[in-house]
């Protein structure tokens, strides 16, 4: 199964990039404008697509170190939509993720590190079924400002997490 957009990853990016803050502050994600999503090969012929309805999550930062970043999130395993009622139900079973035992999925940031292009590493503990592993989120650097015609901004963003058998994600949050 592969992530394709995380709402988590964009706030990450966010708080990572925003050193204009100068007070400690804690983001949390905007669920109604947040998504957690992916894409899966299916027979090596089509790409099932689906998503999870319920994402939660929070950023914090001192506002001077990127260093001090701390960033959770959690999805609703209980949400998973694919479009299709029985692969759903397939999908909630114990043979993938036993939301019975299992509701929800996690990460939990341990490390933030600059990379290469002006973006971040985040290393993380993501789990699963009951399973932590030891994740890695490349953030992308964000790109400049664009105004709209209500002055707000408008920021893509884009990650990857790479756990299990969770090949090439992407993530992506516009936020305005």
């Amino acid at each position: 199964m592969k992530f394709v957009r995380t709402s988590f990853a964009a706030a990450a990016a966010l708080a990572l990039a925003a050193p204009v803050f100068a007070q400690p502050a804690t983001w949390d994600v905007d669920s109604a404008h947040s998504a957690s999503q992916f894409a899966v090969k299916h027979l090596m012929v089509s790409t099932v697509r689906g998503q999870f309805g319920k994402t939660a999550g929070s950023i914090q930062w001192d506002g001077q170190d990127y260093k001090t970043v701390a960033a959770e999130a959690t999805i609703d395993a209980t949400t998973i939509d694919t479009r299709e009622p029985k692969r759903n139900e397939h999908l909630k079973s114990a043979d993938f993720f036993d939301v019975e035992k299992f509701p929800t999925i996690t990460f939990k940031s341990k490390k933030i590190e600059p990379a290469s292009g002006g973006g971040f590493r985040v290393t993380g503990d993501l789990t699963m079924k009951g399973v932590t592993k030891e994740v890695v989120l490349d953030v992308e650097p964000l790109r400049p400002q664009i105004k709209d015609q209500r002055g707000t901004a408008t920021i893509p963003m884009r990650a990857a997490m790479m756990p299990w058998r969770l090949s090439r994600p992407r993530a992506e949050r516009w936020v305005s």
